[in-house]
């Protein structure tokens, strides 16, 4: 028998969809047994956790008129940002006149909706912010179940849903004590679906099975208001889950909870994600002090540089060597991400609420008043590449697969306020 090629290996992994290990196809650990692709964009912030796509080709102009593939109209309202696996693009909304909670299923080639679960109704006592949602928070998909976690009935429920809308399980997370709402996404690691709820009467950070549900862990987290979501990285290493907030860093073993390090840092409430430079991990808040900080994340409680600029709500990203931000006022940053030497600061205007991301060596991001604007990841100097207009607002992070851009955004015509998604490339 003549050996197999490595070419048909290689075509027989397109055709099926078949996950590789992490260390083969891309570096984002725990997600062996998972059914997802290097293309796919699975839970907040992809494949990777962090903004990077893989996508080579996406076109950096576009309108209602250019480089628009479809356009879906989603009912409700939401600031999550859609999950791609495969064929089929997820994405929780909320309908504030009805106070019901759904997860969209749409197909990936047309943008029409293939189902829409109603996951709960009313329990919408809750105080909630007024730049906040019901359906904030990102589904996370390991190419078998959707998870998606809402606030319901001062609660955050968890509910695993299957590839055609059924509910599988549904676990109450934790008690919630609402105090500006709820918009934590889940994270997949190895079996587990890992769930963040910190909240002002005492929070936790949660792993369940997620084939059965069962709870594998649970970690009592202090008694504050915080809204970032738990993220993997393996650094120093290790596999490790990095949550700020709280007055706190803190590094957790997604295995079986165990706090790995802890010190003081970043401020009480935080919004965006750790990221990473594979040595030293960034945060930035919030409230009450304005801080971004950079630690030594191999438990050696090193505080490396701290800079007193608040990035709030969007995530930051680092991009060889170098950490860039856009401030919720609109303020563009670029630090050396190593000593925190400040490399270039730009007005950019506008109002920001999503993360920016990497595609091709180029940033895209989105501001609330619906304006996605990309410049170049350079060091030397703020580079603006393109600015798109889009909808009325945008709030969520745009989502890249397979060399399309999926990005939700609002319109406002004669004081009615509808969501749409859009499909970009070329």
């Amino acid at each position: 028998m003549k050996p197999i090629t490595p070419l048909i290996v290689l075509l027989f992994i397109a055709l099926n969809h078949i996950s590789l290990p992490a260390s083969t196809s891309f570096d984002a650990p725990g997600i062996e047994g998972t059914k997802v692709a290097q293309d796919d964009w699975p839970w907040w912030r992809g494949v990777h956790r962090n903004g990077h796509s893989s996508s080579q080709d996406i076109p950096m102009t576009w309108s209602e008129n250019q480089n628009v593939i479809w356009k879906a109209d989603i009912p409700g309202r939401g600031h999550a940002s859609p999950v791609i696996v495969s064929d089929r693009i997820f994405l929780p909304t909320a309908d504030e006149e009805t106070q019901t909670q759904h997860v969209l299923c749409l197909d990936k080639a047309s943008g029409q909706t293939r189902w829409s679960t109603q996951i709960h109704q009313g329990g919408w006592e809750g105080r909630i912010h007024d730049r906040n949602t019901q359906a904030s928070s990102t589904v996370a998909s390991d190419g078998e179940r959707v998870f998606a976690v809402f606030m319901h009935d001062s609660h955050i429920w968890l509910t695993a849903l299957d590839l055609k809308g059924s509910i599988l399980w549904q676990k109450k997370a934790s008690d919630f004590a609402s105090h500006w709402g709820y918009s934590t996404s889940p994270a997949i690691y190895e079996d587990l679906i890992i769930v963040a709820s910190d909240h002002k009467e005492g929070g936790n950070l949660t792993a369940f099975d997620r084939r059965t549900g069962k709870r594998a862990w649970n970690v009592e987290r202090p008694a504050i208001p915080n809204y970032a979501s738990p993220v993997i990285y393996h650094i120093d290493g290790k596999d490790q889950l990095v949550l700020p907030g709280c007055d706190l860093m803190a590094s957790y073993d997604p295995t079986t909870g165990k706090e790995l390090w802890s010190l003081p840092a970043t401020t009480r409430e935080t919004v965006g994600s750790v990221v990473t430079d594979g040595k030293h991990v960034f945060a930035s808040g919030g409230y009450p002090k304005n801080e971004t900080s950079c630690i030594t994340a191999d438990g050696s409680n090193t505080i490396v540089w701290k800079s007193p600029i608040r990035v709030y709500a969007p995530s930051m990203i680092v991009v060889d060597g170098y950490l860039y931000a856009v401030t919720d006022k609109g303020l563009a940053h670029c630090w050396n991400a190593s000593n925190g030497e400040l490399m270039w600061r730009e007005k950019v205007g506008g109002d920001f609420s999503a993360s920016p991301t990497l595609i091709n060596g180029n940033l895209f991001v989105s501001s609330e008043q619906g304006k996605t604007l990309v410049f170049k990841a350079n060091p030397e100097k703020f580079e603006l590449l393109a600015e798109n207009q889009l909808g009325d607002e945008s709030w969520s992070s745009l989502a890249i697969s397979n060399d399309r851009l999926y990005l939700r955004v609002a319109h406002t015509e004669d004081e009615r306020r509808s969501e749409a998604l859009y499909c970009i490339g070329k």
